[in-house]
């Protein structure tokens, strides 16, 4: 029996899960958990970098009371954010900015006019997106320069790491969505880096997941009484440590959908493909395991459902993820639609009202009821999902027979069988705990216990119990009646 420590950070809160590999079957048991929310100072919306750090260490104490036995820890969060930090003393310069902080839309501007975001894609297969690292990185130039002078830049993943006795390295995967990186030397695209002006120097060497990237500082072997546990590079952008955990099919085609506060929707493919329709189809190039490209679009996914939820409850209704999807069952199907990826929705704020004001402005309609609003959501997320995986059957040439979905959002049945629905493909749910999976999974291989991917996916087959859901006939029919007029609505 082996036992690996996965630290899964998301934009709303983090855990720290213990995962035990015995006879071929995986056991996860969480043994922290804490908030996580963007912090504004001086008008900036940042992380907590110091808090979390405690928080880590707060969760490693819990998991060595647990299991004395923790023969390695790995570190995933979310893409795209990063932290600064002096190249000799080793301490960060500020907070970290949070990837929601309006200070990109400038930036992004400034880079086109001197770079076009058709070349900048042509050099990273990266979508174009103003929260991406590149587009945070010339702002934090543009606005504190003095930040980046004699400095290194660490993805926030090994920065948070780092605090724990982690190298100073960048894991390939979420170096991958930097908008940095050249997908095919799988290193920085250094051409680019020089022709925005940043400096070479607070770039760190690129690594593997799967690999060490330290050990367990000293103060915190003497604090907890332990030794010098490995510090696993895993899959540190948190999709790459979902889609390692797919339970896929052994042989024939397949898609997958990793479902939370977004949700990434893809395939595994080989090699980079960019092209000018895969760019126009906002399809991007990112890095996953054992040498594949996680060829995938954003959708935002839960964060509508998260942010209309926290709207009501502070206004005192008290409502649950439950009690929305009863209201959204409640409610005729496709009367509203809207955009899920419309920019409008991007930033927090009274979403419910958002909704009722695209609803209104799309010529829709506005006496809409909450549960309309809610089912609105519903709807529009499974139809969206729907001719995101139409376009990669499209540019890939394929037909996929199966459909994985992983992640918290495998926990909304109503939403997966929609998804079904307006695709007519089954859907197989599960894991939910997909990202501390891939993340535990890729620890195993690097500590040997697990031979590759293959082996790490038949480990998930062996481990969870999986939903299929089938299309259901007449919902799909609705679907189909409703999509296009949201193609319409959603400029697809």
């Amino acid at each position: 029996m082996s036992s690996f420590l996965a630290f899964d950070l998301g934009a709303s809160s983090g855990r720290a899960i213990v995962g035990k590999i015995a006879d071929g079957r995986l056991e996860l048991t969480e043994v922290h958990r804490f908030p996580n929310a963007p912090v504004e100072k001086n008008g900036d919306l940042t992380w907590d970098y110091p808090r979390l750090c405690d928080e880590l260490v707060a969760g490693l104490g819990k998991a060595l009371a647990f299991d004395r036995d923790i023969r390695g820890i790995g570190i995933d969060t979310w893409g795209v954010d990063y932290v600064l930090f002096g190249a000799d003393d080793k301490k960060i310069r500020r907070l970290p900015y949070n990837y929601r902080d309006e200070r990109t839309n400038r930036s992004s501007v400034r880079v086109w006019q001197k770079i076009p975001a058709e070349e900048i894609y042509a050099m990273t297969g990266i979508q174009k997106m103003t929260l991406n690292t590149i587009y945070q990185l010339c702002a934090h130039r543009d606005e504190h320069p003095e930040d980046l002078e004699n400095a290194v830049f660490l993805p926030i993943p090994d920065a948070l790491a780092f605090s724990l006795g982690g190298d100073f390295t960048a894991e390939y995967t979420h170096a991958s969505t930097s908008n940095l990186l050249d997908p095919a030397t799988r290193n920085w695209h250094w051409g680019l880096i020089d022709r925005l002006g940043l400096p070479r120097s607070i770039f760190p060497a690129v690594v593997e997941p799967c690999t060490q990237g330290g050990a367990l500082k000293k103060e915190l072997q003497e604090k907890f009484g332990c030794g010098p546990i490995p510090i696993f590079k895993v899959g540190s952008h948190d999709t790459a440590s979902a889609v390692a955990a797919v339970p896929a099919p052994v042989s024939g085609e397949w898609a997958y959908l990793s479902a939370g506060t977004w949700a990434l929707l893809g395939a595994e493919i080989g090699k980079p493909f960019i092209s000018s329709a895969s760019e126009k189809a906002g399809f991007t190039n990112e890095g996953g395991l054992d040498g594949r490209i996680r060829f995938l679009t954003n959708i935002m996914g839960s964060w509508l459902f998260q942010e209309t939820r926290r709207v009501w409850n502070e206004a005192g209704r008290k409502l649950s993820f439950s009690d929305m999807e009863d209201m959204a069952r409640s409610a005729e199907p496709c009367r509203f639609l809207v955009n899920p990826n419309d920019p409008e929705f991007f930033t927090p704020g009274d979403m419910p009202q958002r909704i009722r004001d695209f609803c209104r402005a799309s010529g829709q309609g506005d006496a809409m009821t909450d549960a309309q609003v809610v089912r609105a959501v519903y709807d529009s997320l499974a139809l969206y999902t729907a001719g995101k995986l139409a376009g990669l059957e499209k540019l890939l040439g394929v037909r996929y027979a199966a459909f994985n979905v992983v992640g918290g959002g495998t926990k909304d049945g109503f939403l997966m069988q929609l998804i079904a629905d307006a695709t007519g493909i089954p859907v197989i749910a599960g894991p939910v705990e997909a990202t501390a999976t891939g993340n535990i999974l890729a620890q195993a291989v690097a500590a040997g216990e697990l031979a590759d991917l293959a082996a790490a996916r038949e480990t998930v087959r062996r481990s969870f119990d999986l939903v299929t859901r089938t299309p259901d006939a007449v919902s799909g029919e609705a679907f189909r009646k409703a999509a296009p007029a949201f193609a319409a609505i959603a400029g697809a």
